[in-house]
């Protein structure tokens, strides 16, 4: 019989790791085996369960939400080429604020192990205790909250620390002030009620989830990116070697965040086939709310905040350019290499 129930214990186990995950002196989440192979934080249980939740899903004619990489679109400000420029001209600042400000944008994340959610039982009508649903407050948001925050009371980091470090061994400490990350990455929602038919704490979950997943799976680009820019021959010349190491870094949480896309992804596919108490007595199918919401999700985080963040971050970054005697010939060059719509009108 297919176990479908889980422990909180079960759901943050480690593997018995041969070694521990440490670089340059700081202790960083996860560990490796005997062969050198990464294994993610808490995922000796936790990748089990979510396998057999899926099977379980697809068996009952269900499927994981749909996220592909339609999402990962729309232009970047400052692109991987603009950075590569950047760097061979020394000016590393735009590539250390951006590691800097997602570093600390994960240690938010940590706040999924914080919270309390509301119970997802008082808002489905179906049994959902052998579920993955059924087990979000029973060790599953608190696993994936404390791999982005890690443990700093056991002196543990999570992707918050992993950032740091791999920004830490190619750019010296000390090199560019401090930098903090804008207070949100989420869609403002000021307010509005997108499910009005569910009650409010529920609809604030569903579209925390997804929301989430959004930030999660367009995390790709940013690890994309950065892994090339890390891995580029002629850039930290006198750091290749730790460059390497950093770009190391930077695929060991790529590892550790597809579990939470995948985690992220059958909750909502979960969800989509079951049916949800209305604020008016009745009830709902939760696939329509869910996806009324996700289209709009998508066209925000795709189609429109793309092209504001991007000529958002352009004003400063040509500012810096433009300090430098040769800035205008920089810019120039800097501005040939944008993408598409990333660059503000005139």
């Amino acid at each position: 019989m297919m176990k479908s129930t889980y422990s909180r214990d079960e759901l943050n186990d480690h593997h018995d790791y041969a070694l521990p995950h440490v670089v340059a002196g700081r202790r960083m989440h996860g560990g490796f085996d005997a062969d050198g192979r990464y294994l993610p934080p808490r995922s000796r249980t936790r990748v089990e369960a979510l396998h057999q939740w899926q099977r379980q899903l697809e068996n009952a004619g269900g499927a994981l939400f749909a996220a592909d990489s339609s999402l990962l679109t729309g232009p970047r400000m400052p692109n991987a080429e603009q950075q590569r420029l950047l760097i061979r001209n020394g000016l590393t600042r735009p590539f250390w604020n951006g590691l800097t400000i997602t570093g600390k944008i994960e240690a938010r994340g940590r706040i999924l192990a914080e919270m309390q959610f509301p119970d997802l039982r008082h808002l489905v009508l179906e049994d959902i205790r052998d579920l993955a649903i059924g087990h979000l407050g029973q060790g599953l948001l608190y696993a994936h909250g404390i791999d982005e925050g890690g443990e700093p009371d056991s002196g543990i980091g999570g992707h918050d620390v992993m950032w740091f470090v791999a920004r830490d061994l190619v750019i010296p400490p000390g090199t560019h002030a401090d930098v903090e990350p804008p207070e949100s990455i989420s869609r403002p929602e000021s307010g509005r009620r997108w499910m009005p038919e569910i009650a409010q704490p529920y609809e604030g979950m569903l579209s925390f989830l997804m929301n989430l997943l959004m930030i999660e799976f367009r995390a790709e680009i940013g690890f994309a990116s950065t892994q090339a820019i890390l891995r580029t021959p002629d850039l930290f010349a006198d750091r290749r070697a730790a460059a390497e190491e950093a770009a190391q870094i930077s695929e060991r949480i790529r590892t550790d965040e597809e579990i939470h896309v995948w985690s992220l992804r059958l909750y909502l596919g979960e969800l989509r086939r079951l049916n949800l108490r209305t604020v008016d007595g009745g009830s709902t199918p939760a696939a329509g709310l869910i996806d009324r919401f996700w289209s709009g999700l998508v066209r925000w985080a795709v189609e429109e905040q793309p092209v504001l963040a991007a000529q958002a971050a352009y004003g400063p970054i040509r500012k810096q350019i433009l300090e430098r005697p040769d800035g205008q010939r920089l810019l120039e060059a800097f501005d040939k290499l944008a993408d598409a719509g990333a660059l503000p009108a005139g």
